[in-house]
């Protein structure tokens, strides 16, 4: 039962609070310190308040520096871009450009769309590609391969652009196909491994990732803007960095292969691709020409941090004591739980500080290791295994509230962006008969907080920056 005090907004998203008023604060400043921090990283407010127009000079805003672009060099003007953040920055940018803007197209995951007028839109498949996401990439390809001298490309990248750009690339005469490609992103992503070793994979398999966009683009001038997805803001792993120099080699790409036992699992095609560039770099080392990057402006515009900076504005004016941990939080989904729960505990009891109430407010992206059939991602992974936490350790923990969710309102192949943790919905786990352990052996925490009735669902949020963790405690 929603109580009476929520407004129907909430409980779309919060189900099953019980009638006792004091424990709903909690849960409702969990939503607004979310919010807070999603409304700072909104991908059209962003290229809104940092690209303009003046004359015919694009002036792109930053804190250390400024980026101008006389437009009049410039005979045509495309967008081009892919992540599941494109929409509205494409939005921006057609208001921005207006009538000079020649055209353009973007690859976004199915539903996080938007209104365009001159840019084409794709809709197509995250975390694993489909059909949809070759023909982006491969019409993508053909506008860039068209830019000269006189065009400048506006790159619009955020995260799941690994996905929604899916180009098999080649080697030695060895291709790739999109189902290898689609086998072996499902291998990864059940493996554990990382997003950076997870996109080092991919942009060996790719023939647009880790810098081939723009060798596409030469000699055009081109413009990126990038929203981060990935811990530490790495360019090049940022959408497997299409407009970013790659770093990494076949030979890394094969040890990631071999450190998760995919060897003799991976498609044939994929393993041939991979020998065989390993192979090319023994003979002939790293022959890439970096030139093309000259020409080439890759810009950050938003990132975890910018989200949490947000979010502890909003906890303190709530009135909380409010610590940041940090943007870089990696591991186990359920690893990470334990270093929350334990936190928690001790903060309930007072044996740390700062005085109640507090919040305690982290981002980064955590792996899941898939052990079982079941539904979720990561988020709802961690607040279950928080959720475990606490029945082992029960003290205190009626004044402990946790969330986690994903920043782009879908954690892993679901609908919700992560789910809550507390004393209230133990007790509704409980009297619905769940086992905590049986549910995450199975890797099953959708079904097992959508019967209790704690998943958090705000819907595609437009915009990707990791996850984000808001532990209360009262």
């Amino acid at each position: 039962m929603i109580p009476r005090h929520q407004n129907m907004e909430d409980s779309k998203v919060i189900r099953g609070l019980g009638k006792d008023k004091s424990l709903c604060r909690p849960f409702s400043d969990l939503k607004a310190i979310y919010q807070a921090a999603i409304k700072r990283v909104d991908p059209y407010a962003m290229v809104r308040s940092r690209v303009a127009l003046a004359g015919n000079t694009l002036q792109i805003r930053l804190d250390n520096r400024d980026t101008c672009l006389d437009l009049d060099k410039f005979d045509k003007i495309y967008v081009l871009g892919a992540g599941k953040a494109t929409a509205p920055m494409a939005r921006a940018m057609e208001e921005i450009l207006g009538s000079k803007l020649s055209g353009g197209l973007i690859s976004v995951k199915k539903g996080h769309t938007n209104t365009l007028n001159k840019i084409e839109i794709i809709e197509a498949g995250h975390p694993v590609p489909d059909e949809n996401s070759a023909r982006a990439a491969r019409q993508i390809i053909d506008i860039a391969a068209k830019g000269d001298d006189t065009t400048l490309f506006i790159n619009l990248i955020s995260g799941g652009g690994s996905a929604l750009l899916s180009c098999p690339g080649e080697c030695r005469g060895i291709t790739v196909t999109l189902a290898d490609k689609q086998k072996t992103t499902e291998l990864l992503l059940a493996c554990g491994a990382g997003i950076n070793e997870i996109n080092c994979v991919r942009k060996q398999l790719s023939g647009i990732k880790g810098g081939k966009l723009a060798r596409h683009m030469y000699p055009a001038t081109s413009v990126s803007l990038i929203l981060s997805d990935v811990v530490g803001d790495d360019l090049g792993a940022i959408a497997s960095g299409p407009t970013a120099p790659d770093f990494t080699t076949f030979a890394q790409a094969l040890g990631i292969v071999k450190k998760y036992g995919l060897s003799s699992r991976l498609p044939a095609g994929a393993a041939k691709m991979l020998e065989a560039g390993a192979e090319q770099e023994s003979d002939e080392g790293d022959a890439r020409d970096e030139t093309v990057f000259s020409k080439v402006h890759n810009i950050l515009l938003g990132n975890n941090l910018a989200a949490l900076t947000a979010a502890r504005q909003k906890a303190e004016s709530l009135g909380y004591n409010t610590l940041v941990l940090g943007s870089r939080i990696t591991g186990e989904a359920r690893e990470i739980a334990k270093v929350f729960s334990g936190m928690a505990q001790d903060l309930a009891l007072g044996s740390l500080p700062p005085k109640h109430p507090v919040c305690v407010l982290a981002g980064g992206e955590t792996t899941v290791t898939i052990r079982g059939n079941g539904k979720g991602g990561r988020n709802q992974e961690m607040a279950l295994s928080f959720l475990q936490e606490l029945e082992n350790n029960p003290w205190g923990i009626e004044n402990i509230f946790f969330l986690s969710g994903a920043t782009d309102g879908n954690d892993g192949p679901t609908d919700a962006a992560g789910a809550f943790a507390s004393l209230d919905v133990l007790r509704s786990g409980n009297q619905a008969g769940l086992d905590i352990q049986d549910y995450l052996g199975r890797n099953d925490s959708y079904t097992y907080f959508d019967t209790a009735g704690y998943l958090f669902k705000p819907g595609p949020t437009n915009t990707n920056v990791c996850d984000l963790q808001i532990l209360i405690v009262k």
